[in-house]
Parts: structure tokens; sequence; C-alpha cells
């Protein structure tokens, strides 16, 4: 009986079967992240570095050189320096009050155009021109409409009693100059939560909204266990965003009250840049921007556990 012979199995190397890929190769995925690796290297993490460098040191205006100091200026800004202190407490309230305002104003108003009213269409185009206002132009325009003698807003409250002339939104003792800031933040970033909670809206299935209401339940029954739980993800985002971004609020308040009356407006951005640029001290400076930096990487990353994000 003849033997069946079977062929033989070659042993192919395996820099045969994956053969090596050039740099410049078009398949390879390093070639096209390059750019993007090159371009975070220069503008986040070599800034980073640099800061975190220059926090140690000091220019001496009168040697006209830096001066190492070791850790002089963070133990300075974190014991002893009430200002920064008081700048940060400004910046917190600023930071929560803005942010709930404007989550509960987007999802009022999203709501609102949710339900289709006459004019829903221009009124979602209109919605977005207070976020392609440049922030410095925002801000002029707010001080000039809340200017204690002919500011629109200041009469509407002086009219209807919620002011007066001693006591006005940007003046006086600055009582209200934080309000008069965050006025102009909340009109110009409502809008970035209407969208967001807009667009959230339009996905909720309309199934399990029209099976609800044959079941019985109400409106506010509808909003409180099918569209704001499905909502959940996408106003977690959306308020991540703004608080990364409030802590930075630099504009207004340069604009608008330069941190004052009293510094009861000064943020920490703001009082950042006055130790840079008006008492030209650059390592302070440097070093209360990477505390910036902190607080912005602290508060998002708590955030993210606490509600659990997942990207």
């Amino acid at each position: 009986m003849a033997r069946l012979s079977l062929p033989s199995r070659q042993v192919v190397p395996v820099d045969a079967e994956k053969p090596r890929r050039r740099f410049w190769s078009g398949d390879n995925p390093l070639f096209w992240l390059a750019p993007a690796i090159v371009f975070l290297a220069l503008y986040s993490i070599f800034p980073l570095i640099f800061n975190l460098v220059t926090s140690l040191h000091e220019f001496s205006n009168s040697r006209r050189e830096w001066v190492f100091l070791g850790t002089r200026n963070w133990v300075e800004l974190l014991t002893d320096d009430p200002r920064f202190l008081n700048a940060l407490g400004v910046t917190l309230q600023y930071v929560v009050i803005a942010l709930v305002v404007q989550m509960l104003l987007g999802l009022l108003i999203a709501l609102l155009l949710d339900a289709k009213p006459w004019g829903s269409g221009l009124m979602q185009t209109l919605i977005i021109l207070p976020m392609v206002t440049a922030p410095a132009v925002a801000g002029l325009m707010f001080r000039l409409l809340q200017h204690s003698e002919f500011g629109v807003l200041s009469y509407l409250s002086y009219s209807l009693g919620l002011l007066d002339k001693t006591e006005p939104l940007l003046g006086g003792s600055g009582r209200f100059a934080l309000v008069a800031v965050l006025l102009v933040d909340i009109w110009q970033w409502t809008p970035f939560f209407v969208l967001i909670i807009l667009a959230g809206l339009k996905g909720v299935p309309v199934e399990v909204l029209e099976a609800a209401e044959v079941d019985g339940a109400t409106w506010f029954q509808r909003l409180t266990r099918i569209k704001i739980p499905l909502l959940f993800g996408v106003i977690t985002v959306a308020v991540l965003f703004r608080l990364v971004d409030l802590f930075k609020v630099f504009d207004y308040i340069a604009i608008m009250t330069a941190g004052g009356p009293a510094l009861r407006s000064e943020s920490v951005s703001y009082y950042s840049f006055v130790n840079t640029f008006g008492q030209i001290k650059w390592g302070y400076g440097a070093t209360i921007g990477v505390v910036i930096m902190a607080m912005g990487w602290l508060s998002a990353w708590i955030y993210q556990k606490v509600f659990r994000l997942k990207w």
C-alpha cells in the first residue's frame, strides 16, 4: 500500500510575517500622532515644567537676574498671604454660584425649547450669540449696562427698589461687585448648558415618554424619573467642562472691577496677573499659576470619582 506523504510545513520567520514598519510609513500611527505630540509638548508640558522651575526662583530687579529661593514662594503663598486666601475664597464662591445657576437655567431653557414653542428654531439660533462674543467685549458691555449713573441694569434695579445709588452693582463698598461679574458670566455661558442639554433631550426615546404618559405619569414625574436620569451623563460632562474653565476666570474681572472694590471680586487668576505684571514678581506669579492648574485638575479628578464618569 502506498503511503500518503503530507507536504512539509514551512516555518516562516517572525520578521517575514510582520515586516518592520518605517517611521515615515503611511500605516505607522506614530507618524500621524507626531504633530499632536509635539504640539502637546510645546504648549502644555514645557510651560508646566517652566512654571514649576520658575516658582522656585524670583527675578531681582536690582541685580537683573534670577535668584534661587527654593520653596520660599510656596511657603509664603500657603501660610503667610491673606490676600491669596481672600482670592481663593472669592474664586470658590464664584465657581459654585456660576455653576449652579448656569446648570439650572440651562436645564429650564432647554426644556422650554424642547417643547417646541413658536419661534423655537429662531431662539436656538439666537441663543448662540452670547457664546461667540469675546469675553472682554462682554465684560465691557456689562460694565456700561451696570454703570451707576446711566446703566440700564442699574436703572431697572433702582426702579424695582433692589438697589440704590449709594450701593450700586459696580462701585460703592463693593458689596455687589461679585454679583455684577457673575451676571455677565451667566449671560454668556448659560447657552452652553442649553445646547448640551437640548442635544441630550433629542436623544431621549419618544416611546418611553409616551408609554409613561399612557400609564398616567405627570409631567414632573416624566421629568424627574425619565428625562433627568437619561440626561445625567450629558449634564455631568457639561458641568465638568465649565468647572475647570471657571477656575480660570480673569477677563470679566480685569475689565469690570480690577479685583475691587476692597478686593471683593479678586480671583486667583487676577491675583496672579497682579503679581506677575503689576509687581514684577514673576516667580510668585508662576507659583500662583501652578496652584490654579492644581485646583482645576484636583477638582476635575474628584468630580470624576464622585460621579463615576467613564470616557
